[in-house]
This record gives structure tokens, C-alpha cells and sequence, in this order.
């Protein structure tokens, strides 16, 4: 009986105890911080921001002197060479303009062309100068005046006026007036928006070089020659070298070594006439050349010193090209030429010379 009675407690006891332990593992667990929910990959993956690539290269484009057509519809007219410019007028589609000159700006701002065009200003478009500098009689009183594209020293000065000019006033605006434009004054609009009508006068009739001088020796470097429209320069034959006079050995300096002759080589200019071609071996050693009228046999090859040169608004066209000449160690038998002066005579042709390609050599 004693022995069920305590079987009977122990039982007790022990499933009491277990059923605590139980209880404290499950409010353990409630009181867990439950772990974070990881995002889906998708969630989690962060496009990576697309660069931007750089500016595309802009076409070249060759403008003259003269007059040129617009050809966008409303083209800024700013007051400097750059989007910093202010704009103060646009034009349309075929309106006429005047080209002073072509503008290329070495390092344009990201997103801005580097080729602009210097024009006249336009007409009918009014400029600003202060009122202290203009007396009652309406004539300018210092040396020079700036003229501005609005009524503040922040717009750009686009021309001068000279003393005692008269100005005609337009309106006022504070302590500035409103004038007509001089005939002096200058604007810039993007020179791809212009155009002008094809002819030779597109390409520059002459382009001269600043070549650095050549070291200078004992023998005077002949200067370079003149270039005609009609008749071809003959470069002169490069001065020789008086030898030393040989010493004549005698009883007290015979032991004396032979005196040394020593040879200057001395650049070569010339000046030859032909045709701008492409070469035709990929490895030549530039890309252009220039063809003789008669036959059509390369006479030189084409280098030149400058990148502002491009060689390639003159292909096809018949020109006189002055330099100095000198040989290649690959290709000897046909000199390449520095281009010092380059003189057009007729613009682009086809039909005189069967054309040929100009060919893109690889690290050039």
C-alpha cells in the first residue's frame, strides 16, 4: 500500500516537472526576436547607374568667309561661343547670315558642340550701353564703349562704339539705354547649324603652317619658295659642303691623323603639284598622298604636323603643297612631305583621275 502510495507521488512530481519545462521553452521562444526576412534577390539587386557614354565626334564641318543659310528652326544666337552665352535672339529656317569666321573651341563643356561660327549681328536686334557714357547730344564720350546683348555688365560685349560716334537710342531700362547694334558687332550660333552653297570656296584656297625653324648650322637654309597660282615652284638643290682643305703632311707633323669631313644634312623644301588622294598599301606611312596630274603616280606622301589640319576636306582636290621633304626608311623610293603650305587650285573633281579611297591604317 506505502509502496503505491509513493509510486504514485514520484509520478506526480515528475510529469509536474517536465510540464514546467515544457511551459518556460515555449515562452522562451515567443520572446525571440524572430529572425529578419531576407529580400529576394530581385528585391536586393540594385541596377548599376548606365554611364553615359561620351559625346559622339562631331562631324567636321569647313565654313568660309561669305554668307550662309540657317538650317534649324529656332537657332540660338548667343552672345559667346558656349552654352554660357546668353541667348538673346534665334532664327529660323533660310534665314540669310554672314560668316566672320569658324570658331573651334579646343575643350567645349560636356554636351556642347565644339565648332561655332562668328556672325555678323543680326539686324533689327538692338544692344545695350550705360547712360553715364553717352552725353545729351547722344554721341559717345570715352575712347571706346562696349555694347552688350542686355541692360547689365553681366551680358556679353558683342562690339565697341569710338568716341564721338552717335547712337540712336530705342528705349531706356534704369541707367542703360537701348541702341541699334553697330555695324561692328559680332554673335555665334552652332556651326552645324549653317550651310553654305558647295563650291571651291568651301575649302580654304590657302593654309599656311608654322613649322618650328631648323637647327641652325654654319650654312645659311634656303627660305621657302614662293608658291604661284600658275606655275609650279622648282625647290632648289641642297647646298653642298665645302670639304676642309686636307692637311699636306710635312717632316714635323707627320704623325698627324687625316683631318674629318663632316657633312651637315640640310633640310629640303619643295613645292609639287597634284591631286589629294588616299595611299593605296595599308602600310604606307600616311594616309594620304599626292598624285601627279599627268599620270596619276604618287609623288609624295602626305603628313601633316598639326591635327587642326584635315587632310581630308582637300581628297580629290587639285592643289600646290610646299614643305620639307624627307625619306622614309620603309618607303624610300617616294619621300614623304611636311606639309608647310597648302594652296587649292581646283576644289573636289572626279573625272579627271580615277579616284581612290583613302584607306584607315590602324594606329593612325
Amino acid at each position: 500500500m506505502k509502496t503505491n502510495f509513493w509510486l504514485t507521488i514520484g509520478v506526480a512530481l515528475i510529469t509536474s516537472g517536465l510540464l514546467v519545462r515544457a511551459d518556460e521553452q515555449l515562452t522562451s521562444d515567443k520572446t525571440k526576436t524572430p529572425p529578419p526576412v531576407e529580400k529576394s534577390a530581385k528585391k536586393k539587386a540594385v541596377k548599376a547607374p548606365v554611364e553615359k557614354s561620351s559625346a559622339a565626334v562631331e562631324k567636321p564641318i569647313v565654313l568660309s568667309p561669305g554668307a550662309a543659310t540657317v538650317s534649324g528652326n529656332h537657332v540660338n544666337v548667343r552672345g559667346k561661343p558656349s552654352f554660357r552665352g546668353e541667348v538673346f535672339t534665334k532664327l529660323k529656317s533660310g534665314d540669310a547670315v554672314t560668316v566672320i569666321e569658324q570658331v573651334i573651341v579646343e575643350k567645349p563643356k560636356a554636351g556642347e558642340p565644339s565648332q561655332w561660327a562668328k556672325i555678323a549681328y543680326p539686324a533689327g536686334v538692338p544692344v545695350w550701353v550705360h547712360s553715364s557714357y553717352v552725353d545729351a547730344n547722344k554721341t559717345v564720350k570715352p575712347k571706346k564703349l562696349n555694347v552688350r546683348t542686355g541692360p547689365g555688365e553681366n551680358y556679353s560685349v558683342v562690339g565697341v562704339i569710338e568716341h564721338g560716334a552717335a547712337v540712336k537710342e530705342i528705349s531706356t531700362k534704369g541707367n542703360w539705354i537701348e541702341i541699334e547694334a553697330p555695324a561692328t558687332a559680332i554673335a555665334y550660333v552652332a556651326a552645324s547649324y549653317l550651310q553654305q552653297a558647295p563650291s571651291v570656296a568651301a575649302v580654304p584656297p590657302v593654309v599656311s603652317i608654322a613649322t618650328p625653324e631648323p637647327p641652325a648650322t654654319t650654312n645659311t637654309v634656303p627660305p621657302s619658295p614662293v608658291v604661284a597660282t600658275t606655275t609650279i615652284p622648282v625647290s632648289p638643290t641642297n647646298p653642298t659642303t665645302e670639304p676642309a682643305p686636307v692637311p699636306v703632311p710635312d717632316a714635323a707633323n707627320a704623325g698627324a691623323p687625316p683631318a674629318v669631313i663632316e657633312e651637315i644634312e640640310l633640310p629640303r623644301f619643295v613645292a609639287h603639284e597634284g591631286i589629294v588622294r588616299g595611299t593605296v598599301s595599308v602600310q604606307a606611312p600616311t594616309k594620304y598622298g599626292l598624285y601627279s596630274v599627268e599620270n596619276n603616280k604618287l609623288i609624295n606622301y602626305l603628313y601633316s604636323p598639326t591635327a587642326r589640319l584635315e587632310m581630308s576636306r582637300y581628297y580629290n582636290c587639285h592643289v600646290i603643297v610646299s614643305g620639307q621633304e624627307g625619306l622614309d626608311e620603309r618607303w624610300k623610293n617616294t619621300p614623304v612631305l611636311t606639309i608647310q603650305r597648302i594652296q587649292v587650285i581646283q576644289g573636289p573633281t572626279v573625272n579627271t583621275i580615277t579616284t581612290r579611297s583613302p584607306i584607315t591604317h590602324k594606329g593612325q
